[in-house]
């Protein structure tokens, strides 16, 4: 693979993962809400399932899925589902939600699996997949699925990169301009920006 191409695939997808979509502001959300090492610990999980959906583009599961209709729409509104499910976690949290009494181990473990789910139950990341890695594929230089599967390997790397960035920046900005802010009030943003999250997937064409 020509290094223009792979320079260029980086290129475009920095601008990808930097637009205003599920994952970064999922990642966004935790790092404000509690600190940079939750929002981390959940890129960990959004980018394993990143790893699923890579599988299943290079494979054409993800064309299955997006053939079938009713294999779409069941996994898409299992995701705005979940998401609002989060939602409601976090209008009714207390104050001391995943606090001391929670073990490190336990809440970080579940940051994990939340990034995983939030990622494996949206259909449209397969499908960003499906139609990304194609066009820089070049049949003539070797396995066209070797070429994909290191292609989305580049791919999550450079979105934990920009996820790890995110969580460090956000929890800056959380303790020099937001530090005033109750938990409370941190928390019902966070069901805010899940909703809003739940609500893109949801309104997005197929």
């Amino acid at each position: 693979m020509e290094p223009s191409v792979v320079f260029s695939f980086i290129g475009i997808s920095l601008l990808l993962t930097l637009s205003p979509g599920p994952d970064i502001l999922f990642v966004l959300a935790q790092s404000i809400v509690q600190h940079a090492k939750a929002g981390i610990v959940t890129a960990l999980g959004l980018c394993t399932g990143l790893m699923v959906h890579v599988s299943a583009a290079v494979f054409g599961v993800s064309a299955v899925i997006y053939q079938s209709a009713a294999a779409f729409e069941i996994v898409k509104y299992a995701g705005a589902a979940y998401l609002l499910f989060l939602a409601f976690q976090s209008f009714t949290a207390g104050e001391s939600a995943d606090g001391p009494s929670q073990g490190e181990a336990e809440k970080y473990h579940k940051l994990y699996m939340k990034g995983i789910f939030m990622n494996l139950l949206n259909p449209k990341v397969s499908l960003f997949f499906l139609a990304l890695l194609p066009p820089f594929v070049d049949p003539s230089r070797g396995s066209v699925s070797l070429q994909m599967l290191l292609l989305g390997s580049i791919f999550i790397i450079q979105a934990f990169l920009v996820f790890f960035l995110v969580s460090v920046l956000s929890e800056k900005i959380q303790q020099n301009v937001l530090h005033r802010m109750s938990t409370g009030k941190f928390q019902k943003a966070q069901g805010l920006i899940f909703s809003f999250i739940a609500m893109q997937i949801v309104i997005s064409g197929k």
